[in-house]
């Protein structure tokens, strides 16, 4: 079994600190605490077999669904110009 700390585990997987810290505290990554110049550290024991399952678990980056970006905008344009009305809308009010 390998050993390394939440930094360096968090860098390798690209995770944050919070949730490699949020899957040691469920019990998901195994973890050893071992003191060290008079401070305790934590460190992630892993092998290849629950680096696999992990790895599983982590939604990639490219699996998160694709948004047309020109349709996005369109419907952004649109609701612009409906603030736009409303607000000339509001200030003729105000106005009179």
């Amino acid at each position: 079994m390998k050993k390394t700390t939440i930094k360096e585990y968090a860098v390798k997987r690209k995770l944050s600190i919070f949730n490699v810290m949020k899957m040691v505290k469920s019990g998901k990554l195994n973890s050893q605490t071992i003191k060290e110049n008079g401070k305790e550290i934590l460190y992630i024991l892993y092998d290849e077999e629950s680096e696999k399952e992990i790895s599983n678990q982590i939604v990639k980056h490219s699996l998160k669904v694709d948004v047309n970006l020109k349709d996005e905008l369109q419907t952004l344009k649109q609701e612009v110009k409906l603030l736009r009305e409303e607000l000339n809308e509001l200030k003729r009010r105000v106005i009179k």
